[in-house]
């Protein structure tokens, strides 16, 4: 039973990667996965994987699961449903959204590198969300 579910959740988070690099194409940088305790990088590129050898990545990813709370906030304040973030950085762009809207909180985030014209980033969360939409929240969570 347990290799299923190891093949569902790389089946999973394989489909989750492919979403972002076809979105991206070589601007990918990276893709992260989150939830309350856990995290795991599901792809870095070699360059940026040599820029954050000295970051504190838990730290980084600590700072992304306040999405958690800014998210219940903009639910509670406004009239349209929270979708995504994206912060500018001087290097790249970075995007976050959550997977699921119950109590397997699982979020995403990745990092695209700047380019003239921008991203559609609406059409990015638009495929995440078939990706997710055809399997179990719960393959999705990070090892």
């Amino acid at each position: 039973m347990g290799d299923e579910n190891d093949g569902q959740s790389r089946d999973a988070k394989s489909a989750l990667v492919e979403a972002f690099s076809t979105f991206g194409s070589n601007g990918l940088r990276d893709v992260w996965l989150f939830d309350q305790t856990a995290h795991e990088g599901l792809y870095v590129r070699e360059d940026v994987e040599r820029k954050i050898t000295d970051l504190d990545v838990p730290r980084f990813v600590d700072n992304e699961r306040y999405g958690y709370v800014t998210r219940d906030t903009y639910s509670d304040l406004y009239y349209a449903s929270y979708a995504y973030t994206v912060r500018g950085f001087d290097e790249f762009e970075q995007f976050r959204t959550f997977l699921g809207d119950g109590d397997e909180r699982v979020g995403v985030f990745a990092s695209f590198d700047r380019r003239e014209g921008g991203y559609d980033f609406g059409a990015l969360h638009d495929e995440i969300t078939a990706v997710v939409a055809d399997r179990p929240i719960e393959s999705f969570s990070p090892e």
